[in-house]
């Protein structure tokens, strides 16, 4: 008798172990996934900001740069696709065509002195630039998510927790475009 019960605590114990095993997976993939999403919505969070910031930026601009039409329509084209992107990666497309857009108009600046003295664009352009800042850092945390995500669903028993919930899927990095990493020429 006393070798039943030996048995069957053991049972019990292998039972609780596994079921907490199972659960703290499913756990798991849920707060990875949770945590990518965080990631995003801080990338979505700042691309709202810059794309808040852009209309100020080009009526200050246009006061000086009458003759630029083509660039304000690229970047009004591009704020646009950004505002009706519905998944991440049309989101990404999107501010990396708002990105090429805004260099552009950064070129064409440099034609007009008096712009770059401004005070108001000056200030525009500081607040440009620190959102590119803090899309960049977040930027770099929502890829350490992805990679940490996608890791964990290529493994063994992530795949097998990760299907169980429906994550299976991996998740798209942001990256930079190659001529967005090359370092723009200086001239003085």
């Amino acid at each position: 008798m006393k070798k039943a019960w030996i048995f069957l605590v053991i049972l019990v114990f292998l039972i609780f172990v596994g079921i907490s095993w199972y659960i703290s997976g499913l756990n798991r993939v849920v707060r990875m996934d949770e945590e990518v999403n965080e990631s995003w919505a801080q990338i979505d969070t700042q691309l709202k900001r810059r794309s808040e910031l852009i209309p100020d930026l080009v009526a200050t601009a246009k006061g000086y740069m009458k003759h630029e039409r083509a660039v304000f329509a690229h970047i009004a084209d591009a704020r646009a696709a950004l505002a009706g992107a519905k998944t991440i990666a049309e989101k990404v497309n999107a501010a990396k065509e708002l990105d090429g857009a805004l260099g552009r108009l950064l070129v064409v600046v440099e034609r007009y002195p008096d712009l770059k003295a401004n005070q108001t664009f000056i200030r525009l352009m500081d607040e440009l630039a620190g959102t590119a800042n803090r899309i960049a850092v977040a930027r770099v945390r929502y890829n350490r998510a992805v990679k940490t995500f996608n890791a964990h669903i290529r493994e063994v028993f992530g795949r097998f927790f990760a299907r169980r919930r429906g994550l299976d899927e991996p998740r798209t990095y942001f990256e930079v475009e190659e001529e967005e990493a090359e370092t723009p020429p200086v001239e003085f």
